[in-house]
């Protein structure tokens, strides 16, 4: 089995999601999303936070090539960052809160701890 999950999109959509997901994550500290998308997204969200302790030109060309928004690589380096300097990972939390109504796909809700 593969290290990650397809999510029923080709390559470049899925990419394009994920990067737009985990822009929104870190731009409003939580989104709604169904479980396996969150469970994708979560580890993404982890690594843009991990490059920006370490806030260095690179780490934010790294970050600002990744994310869709401009400013929210600057909310990252400038807040989000620096909040997280001590913590040793698990900067997101994923909670399952049910099934969706039109499709009863389990939905879950992924915030920054």
């Amino acid at each position: 089995m593969s290290g990650y999950r397809k999510l029923g999109k080709p390559t470049d959509q899925r990419r394009a999601m994920l990067r737009a997901m985990t822009t929104y994550l870190l731009e409003y500290g939580q989104i709604k999303t169904t479980v396996t998308r969150a469970k994708e997204v979560a580890p993404l969200a982890e690594k843009m936070i991990t490059l920006a302790k370490k806030a260095n030109l690179a780490n934010y060309r790294q970050a600002l090539s990744f994310l869709t928004k401009e400013d929210v690589a600057k909310k990252l380096f400038d807040e989000i960052g620096p909040k997280y300097a001590t913590r040793d990972g698990g900067y997101t939390r994923v909670v399952r809160i049910g099934p969706r109504r039109g499709d009863a796909a389990e939905m879950a809700i992924v915030q920054l701890v």
